[in-house]
């Protein structure tokens, strides 16, 4: 679906994928290439579908019962289906991290927060945990701000240093893939600027997969753009084509602000 003279690497490709919440389809044949270390961004209406997709990337949806994918999301260059049932979904959640809306810290230490997945992976080496702890809160760019209180609990940062916690956390276990399911909603607008300055710089090491609904974030961090509505994806491509001169008359409405 790159295609279109694009030469970028893929990092993953999703193939008719459905999604049901029991009997009732929400994802209807999905079909979208994620590029390698770019920021993607799912735009589209409440409802539309959007946290339902980035959810079957780290197979969220397992934790709950009578829920069913349908299709393939290919996870490369491992080249490996991540919603098929013989995948252990613990495996693809070491691979693929995720943050979400508000700011979720565990009731631990700062230090505890970033390491809670290694110690799952049973590593507890103090030199190794301590080099994560650092390398992991720098690229969230927090470590200057919290080196000297890393045993002091996560509970104490400012919202925006909680989220920047939980990126570290995602980040500790050398994720493929990050998603970012509306992670500056609960944020002002001096951090909601960090979290996007941070990505920028993420991308370099990590692919990004980001849910908001904020067009003019959309706008401004990501390289492709997906528009979805009722479950189905409308438009694809670059993020500078589709709000500039998207092919599909809804998603032109869409960006335009005529419904939403």
């Amino acid at each position: 679906m790159v295609g279109q003279g694009e030469t970028d690497e893929l990092k993953a490709q999703v193939r008719n994928l459905n999604f049901y919440y029991g009997k009732n389809r929400v994802l209807k044949n999905v079909n979208l290439d994620i590029v390698s270390r770019k920021v993607t961004a799912l735009v589209g209406p409440s409802g539309c579908g959007k946290t339902t997709f980035l959810r079957c990337f780290n197979r969220m949806h397992d934790l709950y019962p009578d829920n069913k994918y349908e299709g393939e999301i290919i996870l490369y260059p491992e080249n490996i289906n991540i919603v098929s049932k013989d995948v252990d979904p613990r495996m693809v959640r070491m691979q693929i991290g995720m943050v979400f809306q508000k700011p979720n810290p565990f009731p631990k230490s700062i230090y505890e927060n970033v390491v809670y997945g290694l110690r799952i992976r049973g590593s507890n080496q103090k030199g190794k945990l301590d080099e994560v702890v650092e390398r992991s809160l720098r690229l969230a760019a927090l470590w200057d701000e919290v080196k000297d209180r890393l045993f002091k609990p996560a509970y104490d940062l400012s919202g925006g240093q909680q989220q920047r916690l939980c990126i570290a956390r995602a980040l500790a276990t050398d994720p493929q893939i990050l998603l970012f399911d509306e992670p500056t909603s609960a944020l002002d607008p001096i951090a909601t600027a960090k979290i996007e300055e941070l990505m920028e710089e993420l991308k370099k090491k990590v692919t990004i997969i980001i849910v908001t609904h904020n067009l003019q974030q959309a706008a401004r961090v990501s390289d492709y753009t997906a528009f979805m509505y009722l479950g189905e994806l409308v438009e694809y491509g670059s993020t500078e084509k589709m709000f500039t001169n998207p092919s599909n008359k809804l998603t032109q409405e869409y960006i335009t602000g005529r419904f939403g």
